[in-house]
């Protein structure tokens, strides 16, 4: 069978490489993908990106089943363009990615439905935003309503940042549309952990947990990004965390979305922050895997992702069970100089590995040029290993992210180092 992904980061790559390797498939194809698609084994790049020439060429190649990668093209109505067409996809239909698309949207729905989440207003007018911000003194989070490729998030420490985070998005539109609107909600305090499951509109099965590092450089210091890394499984999800997940977020989600008649079919991620005693509440959701969550999640999934995503798309999950590799992955992010706010293009990629057993380099902002492979995006690469516990883990990546060099490479130092710390006696 041929199956196609849409998208050209290291989400897709790790995707397309994971269902590359079913008996069942013939070729995955990639579109528009990068470098990194171009020479993978079983995968062949499309340069495809309109949603109708895409949604054509699927029936004539006569693709088995499409996933979309990234969140653009399902708040832009992909879904609905290929089921429309006759086209068998996995995602969400427009309106049930309002989830992601809207933060406003998310907020008020998780209200409507009672999933925990922190207290927040909305604003479409600036001075009122301040005026709000004045009358909450103290640590808040400023979001931009729309979507903003996972950087309209500003985590201020006090007024001064928060005041300023609303004059970049809404005074000065340095997010664009995105930030015409802003939603402004209490900082929560706890661990971050991301929980992904893939639904079928009645049923979740979830995947591995992970935890990302959104902050460019080590400590969680500096601009929030897209995410420098993750690692695979996330230690603060215990089986009793992971159980209220389902029960307080991720059943009432689903239910809340076929209640106001939007069924939810896709991957469904909830960004956590997890208080001390275990409670969790949801920072966010997305309506797509995460990057770079997805490449230590894929390195670690045994079972065959086609009979996942199929048995998804026909509405029996509640059949089935996914099979994880018992060791720990952690993935480290390789960005271009200027990341996360103006990454510098066509630096030359040097000291790329062969794939092994135990370590595989996702390509994300990368593209061709005369035979040599250069940056093309802000995240650039991520090395992603296997170990048997964190630390193993963590060694094998940062050898090989030795090798790997380009003019103004940036990377943390720190990947893996809380959930280290958190295995400390």
């Amino acid at each position: 069978m041929k199956l196609l992904v849409i998208g050209g980061g290291g989400r897709e790559h790790a995707l397309a490489w994971r269902l590359a390797a079913s008996p069942r498939v013939q070729k995955v194809f990639v579109a528009p993908g990068n470098a990194g698609t171009a020479c993978e084994p079983g995968l062949s790049n499309v340069p495809l990106t309109d949603i109708d020439t895409l949604a054509a060429f699927a029936a004539r190649e006569r693709v088995h089943f499409t996933v979309v990668g990234p969140e653009a093209p399902l708040a832009a109505g992909i879904v609905d363009a290929f089921r429309a067409a006759g086209v068998r996809i996995f995602g969400p239909t427009r309106a049930a990615a309002r989830l992601e698309s809207s933060k406003e949207f998310a907020k008020r729905f998780m209200q409507r439905h009672g999933i925990p989440t922190a207290g927040f207003e909305t604003f479409a007018d600036a001075a009122a935003a301040h005026a709000w911000v004045d009358a909450h003194p103290g640590p808040l989070v400023v979001k931009a309503d729309g979507l903003a490729a996972g950087k309209g998030v500003v985590v201020a420490a006090g007024s001064e940042e928060a005041h300023a985070a609303v004059d970049a998005m809404m005074v000065e539109a340095r997010m664009g549309e995105a930030g015409g609107r802003v939603v402004i909600e209490e900082r929560l305090e706890g661990e971050e952990a991301s929980f992904i499951v893939a639904a079928d509109t009645r049923n979740a099965l979830a995947l591995a947990t992970s935890q990302d590092h959104k902050r460019l450089r080590d400590g969680d210091l500096g601009p929030n990004t897209g995410g420098m890394g993750a690692v695979s499984p996330a230690a603060v999800v215990t089986p009793e965390v992971h159980a209220r997940v389902m029960r307080e977020v991720i059943a009432p989600a689903l239910a809340g979305m076929a209640e106001e008649g939007t069924p939810y079919q896709g991957f469904l991620y909830a960004g956590l922050m997890i208080d001390p005693a275990g409670s969790p509440k949801v920072l966010e959701f997305n309506c797509r895997l995460g990057d770079p969550e997805t490449q230590p999640i894929m390195m670690r999934l045994k079972s065959d992702l086609v009979e996942l995503i199929e048995a998804a798309i026909e509405g029996r999950l509640d059949t089935c069970e996914a099979a994880w590799d018992r060791r720990v992955a952690l993935g480290v992010v390789l960005a271009a100089a200027g990341y996360p706010d103006a990454p510098r293009k066509g630096d030359a990629i040097e000291g790329l590995p062969a794939a092994s057993d135990d370590c595989h380099v996702f390509h994300a902002g990368t593209r061709e040029d005369e035979g040599r492979i250069v940056t093309s995006g802000g995240r650039v690469l991520c090395v992603t290993a296997l170990g048997d516990n964190v630390r193993i883990a963590r060694a094998r990546a940062y050898e090989v992210v030795e090798r790997i060099r380009f003019e103004g490479m940036q990377l943390r130092s720190d990947i893996g180092q809380r959930a280290l710390n958190a295995r400390k006696p």
